[in-house]
C-alpha cells in the first residue's frame, strides 16, 4: 500500500480515537464517511475496517480509565446486555422500515439532547449517608481531583433506551454512544466524565463480536485496518490525556456541539445529499 494511503490513514484514525476517547462515542461517525467517500471503500469493507478502529480506540480509552475508576464497568456490563439485544433486534429489522426515516428520528434524538445539555446543567443525585449499602451508588473524581459519590437513577429505563439505542445503531450503522452517552448523563445522573469512559468500555465490546465475524469470515482489509487502528490507538490516548484536563461543564457543551453536527450529516444523508 502506497505510504501516503497509511499516514492518511493513521491522521483519519488518531481524528476518530480522539473524538471517541473524550465523548465515548466510538469513532464509527468518523471513520466511516472517510473510508467509503475519500478511500473509496465499499459500505461492507469500511463497516468492517471502522470495527477495526473503534475496538482499538476502545481499548485505548478505556484501559486508561479504568485504570483511574472513570469506567463504571458494572453499569456498563448491564446495559450492555439490552445494548446487544437491540443490536440483533435491528439487524432483524433492517430493511423493514425506510432508512430516511430512522436517521430522522436519529438525528431528532442527537438535538433533544444537545440541546437540553447546553440550556441545563449536569444533574448528579449525591445519596444519602445511608445509602452507602445501595448497589447503585458509586464513587467517581470530581474536577476538584477529590472523589465524589453519585447514585445511578431510572436504571430500567436506562437499560430500555440502551436497547432502543442498539436497534437504532444496528439499523443505521451508527455508533450507540451517540446516544448511551446522552442517555446516562440526562437521564440516568451519571456524571458526564463516567458516561463518556462507561461508553468507551461498552463500544468496545460490541465492536470485538463484530470484528470477530468480519475477521472469521476473511472480510477485513488488514492494510487499510493496520493503518486505521494504530491511528485510532494513539488518537484515544490523546482523547484520555484531554479529558483528564477538561472541566465537566465544557466537555457537555463540546459534546452537544458534536452531536448537532452528527444530526445535521445524518440529516443530509436522510436527503441523500451524502
Amino acid at each position: 500500500m502506497d505510504p501516503v494511503i497509511i499516514l492518511a490513514l493513521m491522521a483519519v484514525g488518531i481524528f476518530a480515537g480522539i473524538v471517541g476517547a473524550l465523548f465515548g462515542l466510538g469513532g464509527g461517525i468518523i471513520f466511516m464517511p472517510f473510508l467509503t467517500i475519500v478511500f473509496g471503500l465499499s459500505a461492507s469493507d469500511a463497516v468492517a475496517v471502522s470495527l477495526v478502529g473503534i475496538v482499538t480506540s476502545s481499548v485505548g480509552a478505556a484501559s486508561s480509565y479504568v485504570k483511574e475508576g472513570r469506567s463504571n464497568i458494572r453499569l456498563g456490563l448491564l446495559l450492555e446486555i439490552t445494548t446487544a439485544i437491540g443490536a440483533i433486534i435491528g439487524a432483524l429489522l433492517a430493511g423493514i422500515m425506510a432508512d430516511w426515516l430512522l436517521l430522522c428520528v436519529f438525528s431528532a434524538m442527537l438535538i433533544y439532547s444537545a440541546l437540553h445539555m447546553l440550556k441545563h446543567k449536569e444533574v448528579v443525585n449525591e445519596p444519602e449517608i445511608s445509602d452507602n449499602d445501595d448497589p447503585l451508588v458509586f464513587e467517581y473524581a470530581g474536577d476538584d481531583g477529590e472523589k465524589h459519590r453519585y447514585k445511578v437513577d431510572n436504571i430500567k429505563g436506562g437499560m430500555l433506551g440502551c436497547g432502543a439505542a442498539g436497534v437504532l445503531a444496528s439499523m443505521t450503522g451508527v455508533g450507540g454512544g451517540a446516544i448511551k452517552v446522552p442517555l446516562m448523563n440526562l437521564y440516568m445522573h451519571v456524571p458526564i466524565k463516567v458516561a463518556s469512559a462507561t461508553s468507551n468500555y461498552m463500544i468496545g465490546i460490541t465492536a470485538f463480536s463484530g470484528v470477530i465475524i468480519y475477521l472469521l469470515n476473511g472480510s477485513i482489509l488488514l492494510d487499510y485496518a493496520a493503518g486505521m487502528a494504530i491511528g485510532a490507538f494513539i488518537g484515544a490516548l490523546i482523547g484520555v490525556r484531554i479529558s483528564g484536563r477538561l472541566k465537566a461543564t465544557s466537555m457537555r457543551k463540546y459534546l452537544a456541539v458534536v452531536l448537532l453536527i452528527i444530526s445535521v450529516l445524518e440529516l443530509l444523508k436522510a436527503g441523500g445529499i451524502m
